[in-house]
């Protein structure tokens, strides 16, 4: 045991002993952070904003998206007043999305606009915002510290669509993000936020075609989807029909009112269920005037549904009953 220990004590001392190339010393600047860096090197750093610039073009043009990072990152938090700043935050949040920090990318962007919001390519950065949040949106993960895989997150996916509609809210991506905001919520079972979402797009974009009749067909998808929980409620069913009647009314002539229609259909028939058996219920428990509430419950909302004759023979039927009733009194 102890010649064991002597020799892995040993094999110790004599690895230190052996002669190697000392690594490049890690070196921490403001702005940049700590970096391994060759004596003698940062051959990216120029003294001039101009300069500075073009390096870190080079850089990227060649696809060395670690030194391109470093030099434009050097570049805005030396000159950060200089009119090559915008370009350089604008080349940083390319690197960060090329090397697959799409976060840090999204939040990159974001201070551009912020810090720089007369930026000449405003709204292909809102359009990169959008591309980055759309992937997260489609299931992709957000990292840990930015490095280790964490999990996907609606929360954070519907903040950055809330972001980029701020930044640019009649931007051409504006209305698209507020739809989407819709979907996060919808993926997260969230069906009243989904509406709302919706809702705010119809409102908010009504002037624009491409826009509404989606919102409005969403939003009766989602009151649908809500509708056919585990807690089903009739007042939910009730605005998914009128949302998607009112989608068939004022775009008859869009592909999907066919679809719309038939679930309109099922859904009166799901309410004239529920109401005939609420009536049923009644009166067994011979409580014959709520029964026929409930059973013309069932011809006001679908007249044409199996249950609607049988409804029409209860009411004769309770009816008659009630006058016989009378007339014992």
């Amino acid at each position: 045991m102890i010649r064991g220990c002597m020799r892995l004590v040993l094999c110790v001392v004599v690895f230190l002993a052996l002669p190697r190339e000392t690594p490049a010393p890690l070196i921490y600047r403001p702005g940049e952070g700590w970096i391994w860096e060759p004596v003698g090197g940062a051959k990216w750093r120029r003294t001039r904003a101009k300069e500075q610039l073009e390096v870190a073009q080079a850089a990227f043009d060649q696809k060395d998206f670690k030194t391109a990072m470093r030099a434009s990152r050097h570049g805005v938090n030396t000159w950060p007043m200089s009119d090559y700043a915008p370009n350089g935050q604008y080349l940083l949040a390319r690197c960060y999305e090329e090397v697959g920090k799409d976060e840090k990318a999204f939040n990159t962007y974001q201070s551009l606009l912020t810090k720089y919001p007369k930026v000449d390519n405003y709204e292909e950065v809102l359009q990169r915002q959008y591309a980055i949040a759309n992937r997260f949106l489609a299931g992709q993960w957000f990292k840990l510290w930015g490095v280790v895989p964490f999990f996907p997150s609606m929360d954070k996916t519907a903040e950055m669509y809330d972001k980029l509609i701020k930044n640019g809210p009649y931007s051409d991506v504006a209305p698209l993000a507020q739809l989407s905001i819709g979907t996060a919520r919808e993926k997260q079972s969230d069906y009243a936020a989904a509406v709302k979402a919706y809702e705010k797009a119809a409102d908010r974009y009504h002037d624009m075609e491409k826009v509404v009749p989606d919102a409005l067909y969403k939003a009766g998808e989602a009151y649908h989807k809500q509708a056919k929980t585990a807690d089903y409620d009739q007042g939910i069913a009730g605005q998914s029909i009128a949302t998607f009647s009112d989608f068939a009314v004022l775009y008859p002539n869009e592909p999907r009112v066919p679809g719309v229609q038939k679930v309109v259909a099922d859904l009166k028939a799901e309410q004239a269920r529920g109401s005939y058996s609420i009536a049923k219920f009644y009166e067994k428990k011979k409580k014959l005037d709520a029964a026929l509430i409930y059973y013309n419950e069932v011809l006001v909302k679908d007249p044409t549904s199996k249950y609607a004759e049988e409804a029409r023979q209860r009411i004769e039927s309770i009816k008659q009953k009630k006058v016989h009733q009378s007339k014992e009194k």
